[in-house]
């Protein structure tokens, strides 16, 4: 009997799982939190800082509860809260109905991105675009179905009137 030498970078590369994508996520928030501990901001106030500042138009209070809670699964309540603290930072404003970032929000989200952007250049630098691709495609369906379930969990549990993530 022979055998044929079959070792290929597949049977030898770790298996993508939910444990590599908690480790990956959790590093790289790790290096985030660190800077945004040396300005004063938590992940979730940089989070709702970041949706307001991006909004193509004024975006409503609950239009951003609704766009963070999406993104952080949070409880309502507690994105609230973060809005409440952007508001007394002074880095959101309240503008009639809408809440607008002011320009020391926009400095700052500006400062975080500046520092973050080397050590995320070294991070993803060398990746091969198509393995970035595979990776992309594989997150976009891993997050899609989780959001599904998730969903499906929380019917019928959520008692504060918004729609599950």
């Amino acid at each position: 009997m022979t055998t044929t030498e079959s070792t290929t970078a597949s049977s030898t590369a770790p298996v993508a799982d939910a444990r590599a994508l908690g480790l990956a996520h959790y590093a790289a928030r790790g290096v985030l939190l660190h800077v945004l501990a040396r300005h004063g901001m938590t992940f979730p106030q940089q989070v709702a800082l970041r949706a307001a500042v991006t909004a193509n138009t004024p975006r409503t209070p609950e239009d951003l509860v609704t766009q963070v809670r999406h993104s952080l699964k949070e409880d309502p309540a507690d994105i609230r809260a973060t809005l409440d603290e952007l508001l007394a930072k002074q880095l959101l404003t309240a503008d009639g109905g809408h809440i607008r970032p002011t320009d020391a929000g926009r400095e700052l989200l500006a400062a975080v991105g500046a520092e973050t952007a080397p050590v995320t250049a070294r991070v993803w630098g060398g990746i091969p675009a198509e393995d970035l691709a595979a990776a992309g495609r594989v997150l976009t369906l891993v997050t899609e179905r989780a959001n599904t379930e998730l969903a499906a969990l929380t019917r019928g549990a959520d008692t504060t009137g918004a729609c599950p993530p």
